[in-house]
């Protein structure tokens, strides 16, 4: 069986959360005895396909990016060529130019689509673009949903809920490096263990700035690993709020972020709208066994974080009570261990990536049996 998947960006060119579920999946099902393609868009200009953990990634050049929504004039005919070797198209949303490509390329194989995200900020052309994107999911044999959350709260989920099937996201933590004795004692001078941990690329839709109202009058360390379009708003807020318990440590290796994943008291992931729809960096958390604390936006964030159970979850955009769940957690260490083992429990029982695999590949199977009747 081959699978393609297509999405606006893939490894190696970004590691954003979308990216590391397909690149889960990818090599995965490459232990099934399963061939899997991944066309995506580049900067770079590549004609040659990339070998990454036994399938292989094939990138079209990046003509145009406009509001999130990006463009290539060769895509067109690349994913015709892998399309038609193809047994099954899986297809991630929302990029509506994906939606452009299947439609006017007409290629007749079985296809799903992880619903990874409602549109949340680009209203007026959510309007321009609805009938495309409704056309493009009546077209689809399955709609995948990662929690039952956002199945819950999704209106175009629930139109289209007699096709909807449910596979959370998973992690295969063997994939992760094993930090070393040198990172740990790094880090640990800087920062000792008993630190709060954001990691993440810094958006509009992280909470971030929240994060940083929670931490006015408090002493506790809170370090953010990532870059982004925000970071300078941030770093200039932290300042002129004289915030010298804040620490940007922006983009790391995976050995200094895991570093920092195995010596941090606890995760916290502020997001506070619906673009956010899942949390790959909160599951992280949970799976190095962490107590956890998010925001309620009606997403897979409240599925992996259970409040009063494996964390704590306050209301989104409130700094007060994001700063009373810090407190709560600081002041309490053994309620934030129970919690932290509670959290690693309920990532073994859910979220492995073994689990998401085996889901997507009986789907595959499925679908060419189905489509062979």
């Amino acid at each position: 069986m081959r699978i393609l998947h297509f999405y606006k960006t893939s490894f190696p060119d970004s590691m954003g959360g979308v990216e590391q579920v397909i690149h889960q999946i990818a090599r995965g099902a490459n232990k099934h005895c399963i061939q899997t393609d991944v066309l995506s868009l580049s900067p770079k200009r590549s004609h040659d396909a990339i070998d990454i953990d036994g399938y292989q990634v094939h990138r079209s050049k990046l003509n145009l990016q406009v509001a999130s929504n990006s463009f290539s004039i060769s895509a067109f005919g690349r994913f015709m060529k892998l399309a038609k070797q193809a047994d099954v198209i899986h297809y991630h949303f929302p990029w509506p130019f994906m939606d452009l490509v299947h439609m006017l390329t007409r290629i007749k194989k079985p296809s799903l689509v992880t619903y990874h995200s409602d549109i949340v900020r680009q209203k007026y052309l959510l309007k321009i673009y609805q009938p495309l994107m409704n056309s493009f999911l009546k077209d689809m044999d399955c709609i995948v949903a990662t929690s039952p959350n956002y199945l819950e709260t999704s209106d175009t989920l629930f139109k289209n809920q007699k096709k909807v099937k449910l596979i959370p996201y998973g992690l295969d933590k063997a994939t992760y490096p094993v930090p070393v004795s040198e990172k740990l004692a790094f880090w640990s001078e800087k920062f000792g263990t008993k630190f709060f941990l954001f990691v993440g690329v810094l958006r509009y839709y992280k909470g971030l700035h929240i994060l940083l109202e929670a931490a006015k009058g408090t002493s506790y360390p809170i370090v953010i690993v990532g870059a982004g379009p925000i970071e300078a708003e941030l770093k200039k807020q932290a300042e002129e709020a004289g915030l010298s318990n804040i620490h940007f440590l922006g983009f790391l290796s995976d050995e200094d972020k895991v570093a920092l994943l195995t010596l941090c008291y606890a995760v916290v992931f502020p997001s506070h709208l619906r673009s956010e729809a899942f949390g790959i960096s909160l599951l992280e958390g949970a799976m190095y066994g962490k107590p956890l604390i998010s925001s309620e936006i009606g997403t897979g964030t409240s599925f992996i974080n259970i409040s009063n159970e494996t964390g704590i979850v306050v209301p989104p955009s409130d700094p007060l009570a994001l700063k009373q769940a810090m407190q709560t957690l600081w002041q309490n260490p053994e309620l934030a261990a129970e919690m932290g083992r509670k959290a690693e429990q309920r990532y073994w029982e859910l979220f492995t990536a073994e689990k998401m695999v085996d889901s997507y590949v009986d789907l595959y199977r499925e679908l060419v049996s189905n489509e062979k009747r």
